[in-house]
């Protein structure tokens, strides 16, 4: 199926302007074109253009995810190295993970502590 450069930027809840930053920049290689010069997607594309956005999502920089985008190929050195950077955003994310728990953990302490604080104003107001 293809897809009008609108159609797959909602479909991503991406701008138009990113897809076609994102192509600039090359970090979506081979932007099909019809033969009036308008861009289409296909569904290929459009799982890169996903891929591209959960790494990004992962802290990922734009000029990493162009390189991995980049390896494409399917060939034992290019699947051996997305795996060796895969592998190590994974590492990053479990880091992040561990990180945001830390900080969730101590938010949720400190609402405990300031809603009892709360309790006992209201209940020294009551009395």
């Amino acid at each position: 199926m293809r897809y009008t450069i609108s159609e797959a930027a909602q479909k991503c809840s991406l701008s138009a302007h990113v897809l076609r930053y994102y192509e600039k920049e090359g970090v979506l290689p081979a932007v099909h074109r019809s033969k009036g010069g308008i861009r289409y997607y296909t569904e290929e594309d459009l799982e890169t253009l996903g891929l591209i956005c959960c790494l990004k999502k992962t802290g990922m920089q734009l000029s990493e995810i162009k390189a991995f985008v980049l390896l494409g190929g399917k060939d034992e050195r290019s699947l051996k190295e997305r795996c060796e950077i895969l592998r190590r955003q994974k590492e990053n994310v479990e880091r992040q993970i561990e990180e945001l728990k830390q900080s969730y953990d101590k938010v949720s302490r400190k609402l405990e502590h300031y809603t009892r604080l709360l309790e006992n104003f209201a209940s020294a107001d009551q009395n």
